[in-house]
Protein backbone atom coordinates (compact mmCIF):
# COMPACT_ATOMS: atom_id res chain seq x y z
CA UNK A 1 0.00 0.00 0.00
CA UNK A 2 1.37 3.42 -0.78
CA UNK A 3 0.66 5.27 2.15
CA UNK A 4 0.03 9.09 1.80
CA UNK A 5 1.76 11.90 4.13
CA UNK A 6 -0.32 14.76 3.18
CA UNK A 7 -2.15 16.94 5.87
CA UNK A 8 -5.09 15.60 4.32
CA UNK A 9 -4.33 12.51 5.04
CA UNK A 10 -3.22 12.48 8.42
CA UNK A 11 -6.63 14.91 9.62
CA UNK A 12 -8.53 11.90 7.94
CA UNK A 13 -6.62 9.11 9.29
CA UNK A 14 -7.28 10.79 12.91
CA UNK A 15 -11.23 11.35 12.51
CA UNK A 16 -11.29 7.99 11.23
CA UNK A 17 -9.34 7.18 14.25
CA UNK A 18 -11.49 8.21 16.39
CA UNK A 19 -14.98 7.58 15.37
CA UNK A 20 -13.47 3.64 14.52
CA UNK A 21 -12.56 3.82 18.94
CA UNK A 22 -15.99 5.85 19.97
CA UNK A 23 -17.75 3.08 17.62
CA UNK A 24 -15.71 0.23 19.41
CA UNK A 25 -16.82 1.53 23.05
CA UNK A 26 -19.83 2.71 23.01
CA UNK A 27 -21.88 0.38 19.74
CA UNK A 28 -20.35 -2.87 18.97
CA UNK A 29 -21.40 -5.49 21.26
CA UNK A 30 -18.89 -8.27 20.52
CA UNK A 31 -17.39 -8.90 24.02
CA UNK A 32 -13.77 -10.38 21.85
CA UNK A 33 -13.81 -6.50 20.87
CA UNK A 34 -13.58 -4.87 24.47
CA UNK A 35 -10.66 -3.10 25.44
CA UNK A 36 -9.31 -2.75 21.78
CA UNK A 37 -7.35 0.34 21.06
CA UNK A 38 -7.16 2.30 18.06
CA UNK A 39 -3.32 3.54 17.66
CA UNK A 40 -3.74 4.93 14.70
CA UNK A 41 -5.13 4.81 11.20
CA UNK A 42 -2.75 4.97 7.86
CA UNK A 43 -4.89 5.85 4.25
CA UNK A 44 -3.28 5.26 0.96
CA UNK A 45 -2.85 7.69 -1.58
CA UNK A 46 -5.93 8.01 -3.01
CA UNK A 47 -7.97 7.04 0.28
CA UNK A 48 -9.72 3.94 -0.76
CA UNK A 49 -7.62 1.86 1.76
CA UNK A 50 -7.12 2.75 5.67
CA UNK A 51 -4.96 0.61 7.74
CA UNK A 52 -6.15 0.48 11.08
CA UNK A 53 -3.85 -0.01 13.53
CA UNK A 54 -4.66 -1.74 16.87
CA UNK A 55 -3.70 -3.03 20.46
CA UNK A 56 -5.21 -5.01 22.95
CA UNK A 57 -4.48 -5.10 26.62
CA UNK A 58 -4.46 -9.45 26.57
CA UNK A 59 -1.40 -8.90 24.44
CA UNK A 60 -0.35 -10.47 20.87
CA UNK A 61 -1.78 -13.64 22.04
CA UNK A 62 -4.98 -11.80 21.25
CA UNK A 63 -4.47 -11.06 17.82
CA UNK A 64 -5.93 -13.67 15.22
CA UNK A 65 -9.23 -13.80 17.65
CA UNK A 66 -9.35 -10.09 17.48
CA UNK A 67 -8.46 -9.31 13.48
CA UNK A 68 -11.28 -12.28 13.08
CA UNK A 69 -13.98 -10.11 15.11
CA UNK A 70 -12.94 -6.55 13.35
CA UNK A 71 -13.44 -8.11 10.16
CA UNK A 72 -17.00 -9.44 11.31
CA UNK A 73 -17.56 -5.83 12.19
CA UNK A 74 -15.63 -4.55 9.37
CA UNK A 75 -18.98 -3.62 7.31
CA UNK A 76 -20.59 -2.47 10.29
CA UNK A 77 -17.66 -0.22 10.77
CA UNK A 78 -17.69 1.39 7.61
CA UNK A 79 -21.02 2.38 7.34
CA UNK A 80 -21.35 4.07 10.44
CA UNK A 81 -18.27 5.75 9.36
CA UNK A 82 -19.70 6.91 5.87
CA UNK A 83 -22.74 8.26 8.02
CA UNK A 84 -20.36 10.06 11.12
CA UNK A 85 -17.92 11.50 8.50
CA UNK A 86 -20.16 12.24 5.82
CA UNK A 87 -17.62 10.59 3.34
CA UNK A 88 -18.18 10.37 -0.34
CA UNK A 89 -16.17 7.16 -0.50
CA UNK A 90 -15.63 5.04 2.83
CA UNK A 91 -11.71 3.56 2.57
CA UNK A 92 -11.83 -0.26 2.97
CA UNK A 93 -10.83 -0.93 6.49
CA UNK A 94 -7.91 -3.36 6.73
CA UNK A 95 -7.09 -4.40 10.57
CA UNK A 96 -3.29 -5.04 11.27
CA UNK A 97 -1.72 -5.67 15.54
CA UNK A 98 0.37 -1.82 16.15
CA UNK A 99 4.06 -3.37 17.36
CA UNK A 100 5.14 0.08 17.69
CA UNK A 101 5.63 -0.54 21.85
CA UNK A 102 7.15 -4.39 21.09
CA UNK A 103 9.61 -2.36 18.52
CA UNK A 104 10.45 -0.04 21.07
CA UNK A 105 11.33 -2.62 23.73
CA UNK A 106 12.96 -4.54 21.30
CA UNK A 107 15.39 -1.56 20.02
CA UNK A 108 15.86 0.11 22.90
CA UNK A 109 19.68 0.45 24.33
CA UNK A 110 20.94 -2.09 27.31
CA UNK A 111 20.59 -0.71 30.43
CA UNK A 112 23.60 -0.04 32.07
CA UNK A 113 24.10 -2.03 35.73
CA UNK A 114 25.58 0.53 38.26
Amino acid sequence: MQRSNSRRAVQMGDQIMQVLASLLVQEVEDPTLQLVTITGVRLNRDFSIAEVLYTHIRGRSAEPEITKALTRAKGFLRTRLGKELKLRGIPDLRFQWDTFLEDMVYDAPPQADH
